[in-house]
C-alpha cells in the first residue's frame, strides 16, 4: 500500500507517444510474461468459462435475471448457504475493452466468495458496436439500483471490475442516484487493471469499434471528472482499492497510480495494491482461488477483517 505523491502532476506522458507506442502500451495481451498473446487471451476465456459452468453446477443461483428491457440487460446471482438475504454483495462487471468478453465467462470468483458468505453478481452489458460507452455507464448503473432494490436489507454492496469493468465500476463514483430513486448501499470498489482516462484510447486500434470521439472519452473518464472537480465521497467510509498486476504495462500503472491519487486529493478512503508477478489477465482469472491474494483483499474488506 502506498501513500499518494505530493504536488503538481505533470503532462501526461503518453501526449509524447506515437501511436504504434501507444497500441502497445493499451493492448495488454502484449505484456503477459508465461503465454504467447493469443494463449492467454485464449487461456482466459477458457478458465472463465470452466469457472462459471461449476458456480452455476455448485451453488444456488438465479441465471439471465431481467434488470432492464434491452436484450443484454441481464445478470446472475448466486447464493451463498443459508435463506437469509441480509448478506454483503459482490457486483462484478467484466472487462473486454468494452467491445468482448461475457457474464456467461466472468464467475471466477463466485465459489470463493459465497462459501464466505457473499453473494456474488455477474453483470451483462451491452458491448460495443451495439452498445456506446454512455449506455454501458447507464446500465451499470441501473444493474446497480436493481441490486438494491432486489436486495434491500444487504450489508452492503461491493463493486469489482476488471479493465474495462474497473472503468464502469469507477464511473459509479459520479453516478447521481437521487436521479435514480435509490441510494445504493455501496461499501467499496475494487478496480483491478482499470483505464481511468479514455483519451489515451483514442490514438488506438481499440477505439473504432466505440465510435468514440474526444467528447465521449472526457464524458466517460472518471479521473477526468474526480480530477477536475474533486467531487467529495458521498460516503467518506466506502473503500476504494485501485489494483494492478505487476506485468500490466507501464501506462495501466500510470492510469491506476493517478487514479488513486486523485481519489485521495478527493478525500476518499484509498489504496493502492500492486500484486506482484502477475499479469493482466492472471490478475482475475486466480480469483477462483480462496488463498490468492485479492481473493483474501477482496474477502477481508467485505468481511471488515482489517
Amino acid at each position: 500500500m502506498e501513500s499518494p505523491r505530493e504536488g503538481p502532476e505533470c503532462e501526461a506522458p503518453w501526449k509524447t507517444m506515437s501511436n504504434e507506442e501507444l497500441e502497445n502500451q493499451y493492448t495488454p495481451s502484449r505484456w503477459v510474461v508465461r503465454l504467447g498473446a493469443e494463449e492467454a487471451l485464449r487461456t482466459y476465456s477458457q478458465m472463465g468459462s470452466e469457472a462459471t459452468k461449476r458456480a452455476r453446477a455448485t451453488r444456488r443461483s438465479l441465471l439471465h435475471i431481467p434488470y432492464g428491457e434491452g436484450h443484454g440487460e441481464t445478470l446472475d446471482i448466486y447464493f451463498p448457504e443459508g435463506m437469509s438475504e441480509a448478506w454483503p454483495v459482490c457486483v462484478f462487471f467484466h472487462g473486454g475493452y468494452w467491445q468482448s468478453g461475457s457474464k456467461d465467462t466472468s464467475a471466477f470468483m463466485v465459489n470463493p466468495l459465497t462459501a464466505q458468505g457473499v453473494a456474488v453478481v455477474i453483470v451483462a452489458y451491452d458491448i460495443a458496436p451495439k452498445g456506446t460507452l454512455d449506455q454501458m455507464v447507464d446500465q451499470v448503473t441501473r444493474s446497480i439500483v436493481f441490486v438494491q432494490k432486489l436486495y434491500p436489507c444487504n450489508q452492503g454492496i461491493y463493486l469489482c471490475g476488471h479493465s474495462a469493468g474497473a472503468h464502469l465500476a469507477a464511473m459509479m463514483l459520479l453516478a447521481r442516484w437521487p436521479n435514480r430513486g435509490v441510494t445504493p448501499n455501496l461499501r467499496g470498489l475494487f478496480l483491478v487493471s482499470g483505464i481511468y482516462d479514455l483519451e489515451p484510447i483514442l490514438h488506438t486500434s481499440h477505439s473504432a469499434p466505440l465510435l468514440m470521439t474526444l467528447e465521449v472519452a472526457q464524458r466517460n473518464s472518471p479521473q477526468w471528472h474526480l480530477g477536475a472537480t474533486l467531487t467529495q465521497p458521498a460516503d467518506p467510509t466506502c473503500r476504494v482499492l485501485v489494483i494492478l498486476g505487476q506485468h500490466d504495462s507501464p501506462e495501466f500503472h500510470r492510469q491506476s497510480r493517478e487514479f488513486y491519487q486523485t481519489l485521495c486529493r478527493g478525500g476518499w478512503e484509498a489504496s493502492f495494491e500492486e500484486l506482484r508477478d502477475v499479469d493482466h489477465f492472471e490478475i482475475i482469472w486466480n480469483l477462483t482461488r480462496k488463498d490468492y491474494v485479492l481473493t483474501q483483499m477482496i474477502l477481508k474488506t467485505i468481511l471488515q477483517e482489517f
